[in-house]
């Protein structure tokens, strides 16, 4: 990948990840908020916030964030299983996407709710403590997504070390022969 196409699809898997990290944050204050208040336009408001928020800034980062990390493994050095780190990021966030998505639609059941004024209703209790768990865990995966970006723990793969060992047996010079 030449270096100008690396930096802006870096660039982009920053900004995809770290959005998708800041996104969750501001989620999770509206879900706090949504949960604690006993104001109920407040609340109205807040689970409206978390179903525009989920559906138009959290999945789209979701998905870009994984699809931009797998553009960035196959045209830099990292590779996509050469290192353990990466294998790990990917573990991470790939059912953390899945699990977003499937978890979305119960957000605009809650912000229907709270549209048609149903909201203070027992029925949402429940919705609403695990929307907040939802999102204090997945700030959790993405905070340790993150860390290990920064970290890059040491360890390659077998599949990492053989691609090494050939490429070294490439980059080697040929040995002379004074003749």
């Amino acid at each position: 990948m030449p270096p100008g196409l690396r930096k802006f699809a870096l660039t982009a898997h920053i900004v995809s990840s770290v959005g998708w990290l800041g996104a969750v944050a501001s989620f999770l204050t509206l879900a706090v908020a949504g949960l604690s208040t006993r104001e109920p336009e407040r609340a109205r408001a807040a689970y409206v916030a978390m179903e525009l928020t989920a559906w138009f800034v959290i999945v789209p980062l979701s998905l870009a964030s994984p699809l931009t990390g797998f553009i960035q493994s196959f045209g830099t050095p990292w590779g996509l299983f050469q290192h353990y780190w990466i294998i790990a990021k990917q573990v991470i966030t790939i059912p953390a996407t899945v699990f977003l998505l499937l978890h979305t639609p119960a957000i605009s059941r809650l912000a229907d709710a709270a549209e048609d004024t149903a909201l203070l209703s027992a029925d949402f209790g429940r919705l609403k403590i695990q929307l907040t768990a939802d999102a204090g865990a997945a700030q959790l995966v993405l905070i340790v997504a993150t860390a290990l970006s920064v970290y890059k723990p040491r360890g390659m793969t077998r599949y990492g070390q053989r691609k090494q060992r050939a490429q070294r047996a490439v980059d080697a010079p040929a040995p002379r022969r004074d003749g």
